[in-house]
């Protein structure tokens, strides 16, 4: 209530307060009487009327006998001034009041904030909406944004805050599917909501701008002040500042928050895969036997720091998915990586090390693949039991080779075969290189969505990593076909049927991935609809 300072001090606030403080009313003709029972029933209905048409009703009245206050002028020293210190004193001064009348505000929703609240809905926040209003025009306006269906119960669902305070099990009220309503909030109302969501394990987002609203504000996982309409007090709280003081960009923020948490897990999902990839092509070679090493120190050392760096970052710049605020919001205990995509990391790693491994012992030991030519450059082909005993080679007999092209290169062994596993290597081990680098430019597609399908999110919704995977692939062009470098790396050009090769071989790594994320998605649907019923993120 706000009092004025004159001899004849009005009040103003809610119309059910000032009615049961209210003893006289004032008529049109500016005569006084009595307030009687069926003039407070008049006053009533009219009330009703006005707050469930969705006004803002606001009672006016007025006390003549307040001597004490007739010369405070706010100082200090006044009497007066020790009176209002102390709230146990209001009753005392706001009795025995002429009611004058009520007034009725129309403050319509803005456009958006229907369609705002269906989204929130679709991504599993719960709205909850806690007012200093009228019951009545809360619930009529709590039906016109889309809190409440309009033909829904809400008889359990809508409540004044002492309603909530009497309450015997306060959390089963909360845990309540779809909105809430709670009317005629005090502070302490609002605090003990916020408390007892927190403690359910909920996360809390709070909108307010009142100095009333701070406690509950600072309470929340995140507060939210109004920038506009706010107080200092109640921004000084939050943890954020709402610069239009529009609910829907609550729902943008949540919506890019989505989106740089979803691209900081295809960066964590992209270098993860490829490292294990790599450690796999690594460990697969040694695992075989014997067979010469696939590939050397300098050339992993390219591949981890400079061809994945370029998709790694570019994947930074993903834009939102389509259905992002359609899915259920993550627990705030939830881990980066579930076991299910460390199972995919390890399904991925493994054709990496099998493709990279796999084309080294194809080129030794196969004129041809999947129909392409692969002894056009003349190289003489082993059996695997040879490659896999390449050490034995000098006590085997008649063993010989015929020299072979690469580029401009002309390798011979006439002097000793047996170093045409190490000598002769370089083909298959630039094969390798290509290969694992082929690979990695196509799995950072697979990153752009953790189980969404190329077919819904194409790799052009990101053209910053099709620029990445140009600039990769650029580079190792750059290393394969200038002589300095390919001499520096230990590589040789690739012929057009070798390239084809590569690309037959490392293109497989989306369709795994793409067969992983159907299983994923089939099998964790029915989870993630109990989890989008069960659990929400909350804003009040």
């Amino acid at each position: 209530m706000v009092h004025g300072s004159a001899y004849s001090s009005p009040f103003l606030g809610a119309v059910e307060n000032l009615l049961e403080r209210s003893t006289k009313i004032q008529l049109l003709d500016g005569s006084v009487v009595p307030l009687h029972h069926n003039s407070r029933n008049i006053i009533l209905q009219a009330l009703h009327e006005m707050s469930t048409g969705a006004l803002r009703c606001l009672g006016f009245a007025y006390k003549d006998e307040l001597p004490e206050f007739e010369t405070y002028d706010g100082n200090e020293d006044h009497a007066a001034h020790a009176l209002l210190l102390n709230p146990s004193n209001y009753a005392s001064v706001e009795n025995k009041l002429t009611f004058v009348g009520l007034v009725g505000l129309r403050d319509p929703p803005r456009e958006e904030v229907l369609q705002t609240i269906e989204d929130c809905r679709a991504a599993g926040i719960r709205i909850m909406v806690i007012t200093g209003d009228n019951k009545n025009t809360a619930e009529a306006i709590c039906h016109e944004i889309g809190v409440f269906e309009p033909n829904e119960d809400i008889s359990s669902k809508s409540l004044t805050g002492k309603e909530f305070m009497e309450l015997r099990d306060k959390k089963a009220c909360l845990r309540q599917s779809g909105g809430l309503l709670f009317s005629r909030a005090e502070p302490r109302h609002k605090q003990e909501i916020v408390r007892l969501l927190k403690e359910d394990g909920e996360v809390v987002a709070m909108t307010g701008d009142g100095v009333n609203d701070a406690p509950a504000l600072k309470l929340a996982d995140t507060g939210i002040a109004m920038g506009i309409a706010g107080t200092e007090v109640a921004k000084e709280a939050s943890d954020m500042v709402l610069a239009d003081d529009n609910f829907s960009t609550i729902v943008s923020a949540v919506s890019e928050g989505r989106s740089i948490y979803n691209n900081m897990k295809a960066f964590i999902r992209y270098m993860i895969s490829s490292n294990i990839g790599e450690g796999a092509s690594i460990f697969l070679t040694a695992a075989i036997g014997l067979l010469p090493e696939g590939l050397i120190p300098v050339q992993l050392l390219w591949v981890n720091l400079v061809t994945d760096g370029p998709p790694a970052t570019a994947l930074g710049f993903n834009p939102p998915e389509k259905d992002i605020m359609k899915k259920p919001p993550h627990r705030s205990d939830d881990s980066l990586i579930s076991a299910w995509i460390l199972f995919r990391y390890l399904v991925i790693g493994l054709y990496f090390g099998i493709a990279t491994v796999g084309i080294f012992i194809i080129w030794y030991t196969h004129d041809s693949f999947l129909g392409i030519d692969l002894i056009g450059d003349g190289h003489t082909l082993v059996s695997y039991s040879q490659l896999a005993k390449w050490g034995q080679c000098s006590l085997w007999g008649n063993f010989t080779v015929s020299p072979f092209t690469a580029g401009s290169q002309v390798f011979s062994f006439d002097d000793n075969p047996c170093d045409y596993f190490h000598g002769g290597k370089v083909k298959a081990m630039t094969l390798s290189l290509s290969v694992l680098v082929a690979i990695e430019m196509f799995n950072s597609l697979n990153a752009l969505s953790e189980d969404g399908s190329l077919l819904v999110m194409p790799p052009w919704v990101n053209p910053w990593l099709l620029v990445a995977m140009s600039v990769s692939f650029g580079l190792h062009f750059l290393m394969l076909y200038v002589p300095f470098l390919a001499q520096v790396f230990g590589i040789v050009p690739l012929s057009f049927h070798e390239w084809l090769l590569v690309l037959v071989i490392a293109l497989p790594v989306i369709l795994i991935d793409e067969v992983l994320k159907f299983v994923g998605r089939s099998t964790n649907g029915s989870q993630t609809s109990r989890r989008k019923s069960s659990k929400h993120e909350s804003v009040s």
